[in-house]
């Protein structure tokens, strides 16, 4: 057996294998799927030449992600296209509010609350480096830059509080914010929502919200190559149904959500409890569209945004989310879109696009709310009906047969309360480390959460190689040694 073995190939434990691989590590990565990349995967759902992202579509946290950095994924010839608007938000009788790159042209396009969206947003993105060292640490220790934090801090209270109202005079801005919220899948009214929008808005404004070309599997195989060329080995379609499986690695690492690990370990009865406490949060019916050409949005403006938050106004975006969060589903749900095209030609064959849809919904819906996607896009893409070519749907309930961690179709691999984004999974000094010696968690499930980053699996690790092997090496050191 390996020196280390990681279970589960999606981002996190990808990142965590090719740092114990670079540390020199005798590495092996165990991946029931037949393919490596968990929720970073790419695949010809619809129709031939159509490459859909089964998941994770567009990646803020990967271009800002301090793994990814010192990773350096253009040096694995990782293409990262950036649009120039971030995000967007259609509202009803044509209108829509615009996320740009450049926030003063963001502040321009907003009316009376530019300077509100100015004031919001300037501080954290002129420390976005601060900003994303927060965001994405393992929520343990003193922030290095305690002025920004603060600064943060004070805008996660307001936002994330009755106050949240005092800023936004105008339907725009206000929109605008609460559709980055909702990325969270709970009320955008609460402390991790809040925190999402702050994070995921200041990289809008910074290195954008870009999208790989060729789809998101370029940044898995990307990971999977450099295992592959350190001496790791990965084993596909192998599913491990017991640690006795394991036996004699000195580490092992699980990119699993905690009820995988309940599920092949034997646990002492007040860790099993602890992690059977466990909960997940709001699901995901994910609809992929092949159409005959792009999406005719009748604010042309958001033609240039990689990605759209489909809703309407911030009551509709409060109204659908709090529907979930009861387990209802909402008539006119929360609809995240992203459309590559904008600016990878390589998706889809000449004159055709690949749209990317999810709608919210109940943890565990079996409901295929392709109908209510179509409709919604109607009221604000008149004519996207007739550009359809096919379709393929995934309902929540079918997520965890595509991805084993998405319980109920939950694609944050657990719900973003406030005590859950801290102490995920359980409260613990090290999140990462489990009761059973030698094992550790790496997934989403731990902090600092969701999201094609690494960062789970870079902390995961650097606990692993510190505490198992000795070796204390800092993981940019690690990630910095020739390719």
């Amino acid at each position: 057996m390996a020196d280390a073995v990681v279970v589960g190939s999606g981002p996190n434990g990808l990142a965590a294998a090719v740092l114990l691989a670079r540390a020199g590590l005798e590495v092996e990565v165990f991946e029931a799927a037949e393919h490596v990349g968990g929720g970073c995967r790419t695949a010809e759902s619809t129709l031939p030449g159509y490459r859909h992202d089964i998941c994770a579509g567009a990646h803020p946290m990967a271009s800002a992600s301090p793994f990814f950095r010192a990773f350096d994924l253009a040096a694995h010839d990782v293409e990262l296209l950036v649009p120039e608007i971030s995000y967007g938000h259609p509202l009803d009788g044509g209108r829509a509010a615009l996320a740009w790159r450049d926030l003063e042209r963001t502040v321009e396009g907003l009316g009376r609350d530019g300077p509100v969206w100015r004031r919001l947003f300037e501080p954290l993105v002129r420390r976005s480096d601060a900003v994303v060292e927060l965001g994405m640490s393992d929520l343990r220790g003193l922030p290095r830059d305690p002025v920004t934090a603060a600064r943060f801090g004070r805008r996660l209270v307001e936002q994330s509080t009755p106050l949240w109202n005092m800023r936004f005079r105008e339907e725009a801005a206000a929109a605008l914010f609460t559709g980055v919220s909702a990325h969270a899948i709970i009320p955008p009214r609460a402390f991790a929502a809040a925190g999402v929008a702050l994070l995921l808005g200041t990289l809008a404004h910074t290195g954008g919200w870009p999208v790989p070309r060729g789809g998101s599997q370029a940044i898995v195989d990307a990971l999977a190559a450099d295992i592959r060329r350190h001496g790791g080995r990965i084993h596909l379609g192998h599913r491990v149904d017991s640690l006795d499986e394991l036996a004699g690695a000195r580490a092992v690492l699980l990119d699993t959500a905690p009820t995988e690990l309940l599920r092949i370990a034997r646990l002492p009865a007040g860790y099993r409890n602890r992690l059977q406490r466990y909960r997940f949060g709001g699901a995901a019916c994910k609809v992929d569209f092949a159409l005959a050409g792009p999406v005719p949005w009748r604010a042309t403006e958001l033609g240039a945004a990689g990605t759209v938050h489909v809703v309407g106004t911030r009551a509709e975006a409060v109204a659908a989310e709090r529907a979930v969060a009861a387990g209802r589903h909402a008539a006119q749900p929360y609809m995240l879109v992203i459309q590559p095209g904008v600016v990878d030609d390589s998706r889809a064959p000449a004159g055709g696009h690949t749209l990317y849809t999810y709608a919210h919904v109940p943890n565990g819906s079996d409901r295929d709310v392709s109908a209510e996607i179509i409709a919604q896009m109607q009221r604000f893409a008149p004519g996207f009906r007739d550009l359809i070519r096919h379709t393929h749907v995934r309902t929540a309930a079918q997520m965890s047969g595509h991805n084993a961690n998405y319980v109920g179709g939950d694609i944050a691999a657990g719900a973003m309360t406030m005590w859950q984004t801290v102490f995920r999974p359980t409260p613990r000094w090290n999140p990462y480390a489990t009761a059973l010696p030698g094992v550790y968690l790496c997934s989403a499930a731990t902090p600092p959460g969701p999201g094609v980053h690494g960062m789970c699996g870079m902390h995961a690790a650097t606990h692993v190689l510190r505490d198992r092997f000795g070796i204390r090496t800092p993981a940019a050191e690690l990630l910095h040694t020739p390719v």
